[in-house]
């Protein structure tokens, strides 16, 4: 009885040997890990100009998430083609008055990330974002909350896309 709760322990100890032994050869590592090389190259990215409000939205979203507040680069790597739409979609109707009630504001991007040097495209691709939005009856505030969900929908758009690019960036220094 005495020998059980010792060969208990040793086994334990033998597969919690065996386990950091395995873990040890790891080689994952968080994607917005500060290695450097992923960084720099999201600083290096320039991304076309907009064409309207909410493309500038996710513009400057994107800007911020990219370069971390410094702006945008004198010398680009890479250049991202960037062409966003948005709509509002009415989802609840009033039925004495035929007005919407509540809607979504969909903000969708079509994206190229091509590299300066050879102009190939690194990635390509198109997200979208969705923000919900009540649609009161005063016209003004009608119209506030609709731009304000547009600009909530831009910035989460302007973070899904930063992932995409994040991975691609990455993808091509880990070759």
């Amino acid at each position: 009885m005495a020998r059980h709760p010792l060969a208990r322990r040793a086994f334990l100890a033998a597969a919690l040997a065996v386990s950091l032994a395995s873990l040890s050869g790891c080689q994952v590592r968080p994607l917005y890990s500060s290695d450097g090389q992923t960084a720099e190259a999201l600083k290096s990215i320039v991304i076309s100009e907009a064409r309207d409000r909410v493309e500038q939205e996710v513009r400057n979203s994107l800007i911020f998430l990219l370069a971390g507040g410094a702006g945008e680069p004198a010398n680009p790597a890479y250049r991202l083609e960037l062409t966003v739409t948005n709509r509002l979609v009415g989802v609840l109707f009033d039925s004495s008055t035929d007005l919407a009630a509540a809607g979504r504001v969909v903000v969708k991007a079509d994206f190229n990330l091509i590299e300066t040097a050879t102009g190939k495209t690194i990635r390509s691709g198109n997200r979208a974002s969705v923000a919900l939005v009540d649609l009161p009856n005063q016209e003004f505030a009608k119209v506030r909350a609709i731009r304000d969900a547009e600009s909530r929908a831009a910035r989460e758009l302007a973070e899904i896309i930063r992932a995409d690019l994040s991975a691609a960036v990455a993808a091509g220094h880990s070759r």
